[in-house]
């Protein structure tokens, strides 16, 4: 389950995702009886889901088989009927809500760019904002006065600008620091009439806290000495901030006083902590895990907040801390060995999406899943991912996928040496930016891989761009220069379909039928390509988007991955 949201005005009632019937849906907690119910209940599950600050009402988003295409539902927070609200349908944009009723919900939608709607009780829905560029809504302020969106207007995707506007569309403040330099709006200070927005910026090469007052333009950065990502929330007086800071995959939590500017540490676990939020109270509650111990929603007076129904994951193995000279510096990668038999092992190579993710030391369950099978785990954070400041994530230019790949080169070449991994028996693998990585991998390098699993991957980005949502053809554009049609050569020099050809390993492909993200139409493609061939794969298709929220597909799906490497590795089945 994830961190239970409370409605600010109303903190005894709560909303939060779980898989508990079998599916990823929505459910509502009132803390006060200690009751929950579920919410949505839908055939491939909800993926988003909000509580406006009253507790009034509870908000999901519709879409069709993850398609991620549709429109914004409400709910009253005690049940009755569900009723669709604002414009639809679209790609989902970001949504804030007041406790004035008023709600902001961005949208976007092929042909028209990008939309900011603004929602009133009783009032037909405006456009106060729209753009070409990719945009989104950052934050409401709690009377609804201030609306705060991140925006692309400049062009680069990757490092967006930040407007405020009033609710009839006109402009209080904008924050851009310059090219290479994004600014992140999070949320505005929980105190009825404070104008102050907490902002993410990166002036001095990473991510860190600032509070600006959009209307009188003051800004306050929040100086931080220790080194890592930093990101933050308000307490709820708005006089302090939850400074969450991420190092080497691992988080720790502190209180960042703002009147006397003491920076305190929470006690918490070794490990990482997905979402954090500060009670009314000034209890801080989270949700923490490792890759040995399955996640928990706890709070820092030492208790556990709430148990989802049903049993809990088994504890799976530690992760080793690997750091490797690779092209572009030192390489940061996680390793999780098995419990039965001794090196050299059978290896994953498992590589994140994104590219702008991490792995880091929480649980994982294909992880766990495959070191239990007695492979060995190698999860490398290549160039581009966060968490290893500004230079690291923005890397990728130029020559995107295959830097990735050069890293991730290094630390394979150092696991063979060092014994950990069998050079006859590496498998690569990952899912969306990581299943192109698998792709590109299999056709750049054909004589390392014993096996390869892609699953949701870009195999043409070409043709990924001329279907995918309009978000990620800004992304796309940001990243790679422009668009195919500008630079036709360097979407081909990224594309793993440019390299099928050469593929030698046999290759498992797992393909959403509806997925808006890596377009099941260029995966044909690729595929078709390695029929004509006479190739060894495999195709996986499933009903539903970029990803399944369903559990027992996704079982179903991890079982295929296993049963595939074990066939082309001809390694053993665990006993039971």
């Amino acid at each position: 389950m994830t961190l239970p949201v409370w409605a600010r005005q109303a903190p005894s009632q709560a909303v939060y995702r779980c898989n508990a019937s079998g599916t990823w849906e929505i459910y509502a907690w009132d803390r006060t009886s200690g009751t929950s119910r579920q919410v949505t209940d839908r055939r491939n599950g909800t993926a988003y889901g909000a509580i406006d600050p009253t507790g009034r009402w509870i908000w999901w988003f519709a879409d069709t088989d993850g398609d991620e295409r549709g429109q914004w539902m409400r709910q009253p927070f005690a049940g009755g009927p569900d009723e669709p609200v604002g414009p639809g349908p679209g790609h989902p944009a970001g949504i804030a809500l007041s406790a004035a009723g008023t709600a902001a919900i961005g949208m976007a939608t092929p042909g028209e760019g990008f939309r900011v709607h603004l929602v009133r009780p009783g009032e037909s829905t405006k456009v106060i904002y729209e753009h070409a560029e990719s945009a989104h809504v950052a934050a409401i302020s709690l009377d609804g006065s201030l609306i705060a969106i991140g925006h692309s207007e400049h062009g680069d995707h990757q490092h967006p600008a930040l407007r405020v506007l009033r609710p009839d569309g006109s402009t209080v403040g904008d924050l851009h620091d310059g090219p290479g330099k994004g600014v992140v709006g999070l949320r505005f200070a929980p105190v009825p009439g404070d104008r102050r927005l907490l902002v993410l910026h990166e002036r001095r090469g990473r991510r860190e806290p600032l509070i600006w007052d959009p209307v009188t333009g003051d800004q306050r950065e929040v100086w931080l000495r220790d080194q890592g990502e930093i990101t933050a929330d308000w307490y709820e007086d708005g006089r302090a901030l939850l400074i969450v800071r991420n190092s080497r995959g691992r988080t720790r939590l502190h209180r960042y006083d703002l009147g006397a500017g003491d920076m305190i540490p929470i006690e918490t676990p070794h490990g990482v902590i997905e979402a954090a939020g500060a009670r009314p109270d000034g209890t801080v509650e989270y949700v923490w895990s490792s890759a040995a111990h399955p996640p928990v929603v706890r709070s820092s007076t030492g208790g556990i907040v709430l148990n989802p129904p049903g049993p809990s994951s088994p504890p799976s193995v530690p992760v080793e801390d690997l750091d490797v000279e690779g092209p572009g510096g030192r390489v940061h990668a996680l390793v999780s060995r098995p419990e039965r038999g001794g090196p050299p092992y059978p290896a994953v190579f498992l590589l994140h999406g994104g590219p702008g993710t991490q792995d880091v030391d929480s649980f994982s369950p294909p992880v766990a899943a495959w070191v239990d099978h007695g492979f060995a785990v190698v999860r490398v954070n290549y160039r581009g991912s966060t968490g290893y400041g500004s230079a690291w994530r923005d890397a990728l230019h130029g020559e995107v996928g295959h830097i990735e790949l050069a890293d991730v080169s290094a630390v394979r070449e150092h696991v063979v040496a060092q014994g950990i991994a069998d050079p006859d028996r590496l498998v690569v693998a990952g899912g969306s930016w990581g299943g192109f990585l698998t792709l590109l991998a299999l056709g750049t390098q054909p004589k390392i891989w014993a096996a390869g699993i892609a699953a949701v991957p870009i195999a043409d980005h070409a043709a990924t761009y001329e279907e995918e949502t309009e978000g990620l053809r800004a992304y796309h554009r940001s990243l790679l220069g422009g668009s195919p049609a500008e630079v036709p050569d360097v979407y081909a020099a990224s594309s793993p379909i440019t390299y099928v050809d050469q593929v030698e390993a046999p290759v498992l492909i797992l393909a959403g039928e509806n997925d808006p993200r890596c377009p099941i139409r260029q995966v044909e493609a690729y595929v078709a390509r390695l029929a004509a061939r006479g190739h060894d794969h495999e195709v996986y298709r499933f009903d539903a988007g970029h990803g399944s929220l369903v559990t027992a597909e996704r079982i179903a799906q991890m079982a295929a991955q296993l049963d595939f490497a074990r066939s082309r590795l001809n390694t053993p089945k665990p006993m039971a």
